[in-house]
């Protein structure tokens, strides 16, 4: 019988240490990552059967790495976080989180969550491809197909596209895809996500003016229609 493979997506140094342990003794296989990049391609690759995520990573924010996991997959997610709020709590909830610890958290109270969850939730692995009529996008890989001709993207187009994708037909607003792209410190940085989406666009041969995969609302944001 295979081992539960548990993904811990964390950028602290300490809890990878005594989290690995404690899972290695318990009889799951362990996979880190420090990053949301990195730990959204673990997720793809190596197929782990429940996810600790952290809020706080460096990269992506880990509640925009929770609404992209959750779009597109049904996998456990537990998550860790140092914001201790009850409203805060019922936001992760809501978002898709199947349950949370708050730091600091006694090791045993983790294992023991971690079990509960395996136990009760069937997790079916997610598409390798997500397909929208003529378009196919790798959830996990900076490429798309059109019409089987394959484009390469940039990590922020990829990022873009994504954010787009997984939510069709909902408007997302300019702040929230300057925050999941750039960061909190970049959420009034308008003129680069206008760039972005002009490359995106041209690599898509997506017209602005009659768009195919992307409308814009004029100084609101943007949404997915294909």
């Amino acid at each position: 019988m295979n081992k539960p493979r548990i993904l811990l997506i964390d950028d602290e140094e300490k809890i990878h240490q005594f989290i690995s342990i404690s899972l290695t003794a318990e009889g799951f296989e362990y996979l880190g990552c420090r990053d949301a990049s990195s730990g959204l391609e673990c997720f793809q690759n190596d197929k782990p059967n429940l996810i600790i995520l952290d809020l706080g990573l460096p990269d992506i924010d880990g509640s925009t790495v929770l609404t992209m996991i959750r779009k597109i997959g049904n996998i456990p997610i537990l998550v860790l976080t140092a914001r201790d709020q009850a409203a805060e709590k019922v936001k992760l909830l809501n978002a898709g989180a199947n349950d949370y610890l708050s730091k600091p958290f006694e090791i045993k109270e983790l294992i023991a969550r971690v079990k509960v969850l395996l136990r009760d939730i069937q997790y079916e692995p997610i598409p390798a491809e997500l397909h929208f009529e003529n378009l196919i996008i790798r959830p996990f890989e900076p490429m798309v197909f059109i019409k089987n001709t394959s484009i390469h993207l940039t990590k922020k187009e990829h990022q873009l596209l994504l954010l787009l994708a997984i939510n069709p037909g909902v408007l997302i607003s300019q702040k929230k895809i300057l925050v999941a792209i750039w960061g909190e410190f970049h959420s009034g940085d308008s003129h680069y996500l206008r760039v972005l989406i002009t490359h995106l666009r041209k690599k898509l041969k997506d017209d602005a003016e009659d768009p195919i995969y992307i409308k814009t609302e004029p100084g609101i944001g943007y949404r997915f229609i294909c």
